[in-house]
């Protein structure tokens, strides 16, 4: 298949490792910051044929894993109540909560359902006007164009029967937030493709400029992580710290400029809190003043819910990369995809869960 068979070539992939080994002449640590990419890595295992001098560190990009747990929990008190239709992607029905997930709710009399895009909710709003049709907005900036649109076409059709519980965070804060953290160990980072394809290289040059780190945009195949790898530590060789496109199949620098005039449009940045992280500046969108009507937060008063994250869960150690998910004294013991201590364990992008799935579970030994 075009753009999947040549970007899993075996032998390629092996001649470029082999050429980062070439280039490599100390230790260097980089950040792949989307856990799509963190999966691709230890599915093929990319980490054991790069040189024992290149560490690659696991991001906070999965966005089902920081979303926050208040968050999580105003999601279930919403979904549990009479009269609401609660639609999410399928990947968030498994995220523990403070004591149950959506699944639960789902099996003690929750209309939940699973969407494949936020505009089947607009269409449930449509079909059941006398019905609360909420849906559970999250994601990085690749997901947020289209949950723009489903607020904008259900304000535009005047659907009062639709809102949206909004959990959108943003890359480049991240980035500031783990350069400027104390235990910082990157030197260079693989930022997503799919963000870039959006959003454009706006936004990171200052940060390359900043830290006097590269950021190498890549995708989500062997072969394209690899040579992001590659292009990475061919700057870190070289001293030189800038944004290369190494995805520019995908791409461009401006991005995608009628989904960001989308984004303008229906969603404000805002200050936000990540799920194991804490609190970072401007590091997410809210929606809009002019769209504060279907901010389903508001509509059903649950904005005020505070909670505690487990004290055995340290995923956010690993979403900050000061932690490997094997390190972990709770991985695959008290903590597997059936009994999930924290979201990095159930997500289709959590570290956690690609560890265990491809059974890391015995390097490196476990830290207290």
């Amino acid at each position: 298949m075009k753009y999947l068979d040549e970007f899993r070539d075996g032998d390629l992939a092996r001649r470029i490792a082999d050429d980062i080994a070439r280039i490599t002449t100390r230790p260097w640590a980089i950040m792949e910051v989307c856990g799509g990419q963190t999966h691709a890595i230890i599915r093929h295992g990319i980490d054991q044929i790069l040189p024992e001098a290149i560490e690659l560190i696991h991001g906070p990009g999965c966005p089902v894993c920081v979303t926050p747990l208040e968050v999580i929990d105003q999601a279930l008190a919403i979904a549990a109540r009479p009269g609401v239709i609660f639609c999410s992607f399928g990947d968030m029905l498994r995220v523990p909560g403070s004591g149950r997930d959506l699944f639960q709710v789902k099996s003690e009399g929750g209309d939940v359902r699973v969407v494949y895009s936020p505009l089947d909710a607009v269409q449930l709003a449509r079909a059941h006007p006398d019905r609360e049709v909420v849906f559970f907005g999250i994601g990085f900036e690749t997901t947020a164009p289209a949950n723009a649109l489903a607020v904008h076409v259900a304000r535009q059709e005047g659907l009062p029967n639709f809102s949206m519980l909004v959990s959108h965070v943003l890359v480049p804060p991240a980035i500031t937030a783990i350069m400027t953290a104390p235990r910082n160990r990157v030197q260079a980072f693989l930022a997503a493709g799919h963000v870039c394809a959006v959003m454009g290289l706006r936004g990171y040059p200052a940060l390359a400029e900043r830290f006097h780190v590269p950021i190498v945009v890549t995708g989500f195949e062997p072969i394209d992580v690899l040579e992001g790898i590659r292009c990475a530590v061919r700057q870190l060789e070289a001293g030189e710290a800038r944004v290369e496109n190494a995805y520019a199949r995908v791409v461009s620098d401006d991005g995608n400029l009628v989904a960001q005039r989308m984004l303008a449009e229906v969603f404000a940045v805002s200050d936000r809190t990540w799920r194991g992280i804490g609190a970072i500046p401007a590091s997410g969108w809210r929606l809009a003043d002019a769209y504060r009507d279907f901010d389903a937060a508001v509509r059903f008063d649950v904005a005020g819910i505070r909670t505690a994250e487990s004290a055995l869960c340290r995923s956010g150690e690993v979403l900050q990369g000061a932690l490997k998910p094997n390190q972990c004294p709770a991985f695959g013991t008290t903590c597997t995809p059936r009994t999930p201590l924290g979201a990095t364990m159930v997500s289709g992008e959590g570290a956690c869960a690609a560890y265990y799935h491809y059974g890391r579970f015995r390097d490196p030994a476990p830290v207290s």
